[in-house]
């Protein structure tokens, strides 16, 4: 019996992959298990190998598994591609109807059994991945009625003898394959799971979006792209529902153009995007911050550079999103590494947006924003709306009758805010330098009062920030520290684990705040420990840099980096980890 399981399903992209993936994995989750689910997918619409790898677990986890356990295979190719995944006690479940063949060097059981086959003797041969969910079944002792209520979730509308069919199809491949594997009893049965409470199961992206509707958002200009468009697909079907929209744009400039306006006229707005699109962006977060009106933006990054590698895993946008803009603006960068942070981190940065007047970058991944895993009920209880200095009654006017100082020179940097309607409270609103109602103003004097008076804005915001750094152990003596940001988090837990159980002295930091960097609460970490090893998908060290610019410490900071597209798994940092330490040790 298995605790720990991981399965893969793999085929021609437009097959069915997804949506077999899909059907399995919401079925375990239901009945208590846990799951991580990571999709390899190619950037086309149809055609070229998709693959679906779904670790499900007794206990929580936050990464895909090392290895394989069972790979459900609709063609060769996700065979050749897949198999040195799979442990010598592994399972190939491939349709009999493109003959598989099993690598020489294989030591997996091969089943063969005929999921097109079975289907079109039941109809139709659309049915075929039912039929590999019912082998599937057989191979985990699973029981095929499970499956019942999510068939009855996704084929209902189509009527009842639908329902009937795809359940027909799961019961047959469970049967083929249950006689064919006979007196082989495979090990890759998983214990039941004594767990009542009911999960969400949802990927990133959905937590950024229900984030942004419950901070109060009511508008969402976006322009669709990999992988950020399920943000704005989420709110597409939920904004409605309380009174508010979101509008497909020409392009990246109009969305984020739009989100400011919004913004200014007092709607909570926000707009998603990947890298190519936050180019197009910089010029507008600029005016953002310029003007000091609250504007959110999400950047799910991707490979890159230009149209690079639009599906697959990279994190090379961090210091484009710190310095991407000319000029000088304040501006926060918020990096979450878990759906749970994801949640609460888009909510913070509606919040801090508004009470500092700046733009808010909330920094997500293509692992975190896309990879579905089962995620606790979040707390909303923790919920809180702050909209800082926003004035939203009328204004006592003078004699005079001046214009409002709208950006009045005050000691924390952050001058009161109208919305257009408020009586009294009428300035000028301009991208060009100005004085304190907004008029064009560009005396040397005026300048330095109001640049020094943006840039003192975000002075204690690290200190402010709930939980800018996480910490496996409050401890800051080590020999090793190994430190990361998005999705890097689950990887670099199970190394750590797998490292202490070996009596390693290990300690594991995940940087929330990107920036304003969180120097004096990450200092303490880095000064005590002898070695540091950061962790991230791109190719320059780009954490790396930023920490060494903020830290120091040269010497005793390395890096580990990956930005082949696919995410780190357990055993890449585990691996270096020893090796960097037993050098150290032969050395010493």
């Amino acid at each position: 019996m298995k605790k720990d399981l991981s399965w893969k399903v793999g085929g021609q992209q437009g097959e069915g992959i997804e949506s077999t993936g899909e059907i399995f994995s919401k079925t375990l989750n239901r009945l208590g298990y846990y799951l991580y689910g990571y999709r390899h997918f190619s950037s086309r619409i149809k055609g070229g190998h998709t693959n679906n790898k779904i670790r499900v677990c007794t206990e929580k986890v936050q990464t895909v598994a090392d290895d394989l356990d069972i790979l459900l295979a609709f063609d060769q190719e996700t065979i050749d591609l897949n198999y040195h995944e799979l442990h010598e006690d592994g399972v190939i479940i491939a349709d009999t109807k493109f003959k598989p063949v099993k690598p020489e060097d294989s030591k997996a059981e091969l089943y063969s059994v005929p999921f097109t086959e079975i289907a079109f003797e039941l109809g139709t041969s659309l049915m075929k991945n039912m039929v590999a969910i019912g082998a599937t079944c057989a191979v985990m002792n699973l029981d095929v009625e499970d499956f019942s209520v999510v068939i009855q979730e996704i084929f209902g509308r189509k009527g009842g003898d639908m329902v009937q069919k795809n359940m027909e199809a799961i019961q047959a491949g469970y049967v083929y394959t249950q006689n064919s594997i006979g007196d082989r009893a495979t090990s890759l049965f998983l214990e039941k799971v004594e767990n009542n409470q009911k999960h969400m199961f949802m990927i990133g992206n959905d937590a950024i979006a229900l984030g942004a509707l419950t901070a109060g958002v009511r508008f969402m200009p976006a322009y669709p792209i990999t992988p950020a468009s399920d943000i704005m697909e989420y709110l597409i079907k939920k904004l409605p529902g309380v009174g508010g929209t979101v509008i497909q744009t020409e392009d990246e400039i109009a969305a984020v153009t739009m989100a400011i306006g919004s913004n200014y006229a007092g709607a909570r707005s926000f707009t998603a995007s990947s890298g190519p699109g936050l180019s197009l962006m910089m010029e507008a977060i600029g005016l953002s911050g310029m003007t000091e009106t609250p504007l959110v933006v999400v950047d799910t990054q991707r490979g890159g550079p230009s149209t690079g590698l639009p599906t697959k895993q990279e994190q090379s946008d961090l210091m484009a999103m710190i310095y991407g803009n000319h000029g000088e603006i304040p501006k926060v960068v918020i990096a979450p590494s878990t759906v749970e942070e994801a949640f609460y981190d888009t909510i913070e940065a509606f919040n801090i947006a508004e009470e500092y007047q700046c733009p808010v970058i909330l920094l997500s991944d293509l692992q975190l924003s896309l990879a579905k895993q089962t995620v606790e009920p979040f707390d909303y209880d923790k919920v809180q709306i702050r909209r800082g200095k926003l004035i939203t009654n009328d204004i006592e006017q003078t004699e005079e009758k001046d214009y409002f100082k709208r950006y009045e020179v005050t000691e924390d940097g952050v001058s009161p805010r109208v919305i257009p309607g408020v009586k009294g409270g009428i300035h000028h609103v301009t991208g060009v330098e100005h004085d304190e109602t907004g008029r064009p103003n560009e005396t040397a004097l005026n300048r330095k009062q109001q640049m020094d008076k943006r840039m003192r804005k975000l002075s204690n915001l690290a200190e402010r920030f709930p939980n800018p750094i996480t910490v496996d152990i409050p401890i800051t003596k080590t020999d090793l520290l190994l430190i990361g940001f998005n999705a890097t988090r689950g990887a670099i837990e199970e190394a750590v684990l797998r490292l202490r159980e070996e009596g390693l002295n290990v300690n594991h930091l995940q940087v929330r705040l990107i920036h304003p960097f969180p120097t004096s609460a990450i200092k303490p970490y880095i000064e005590g420990a002898d070695h540091v090893l950061v962790v991230e998908s791109n190719a320059t060290g780009q954490l790396a840099n930023i920490i060494k610019m903020n830290v120091g410490h040269v010497d005793k900071i390395q890096s580990m980096l990956k930005y082949d597209g696919d995410p780190f798994q357990p055993h890449h940092i585990y691996d270096e980890s020893k090796e960097l330490l037993e050098h150290v040790y032969i050395n010493s």
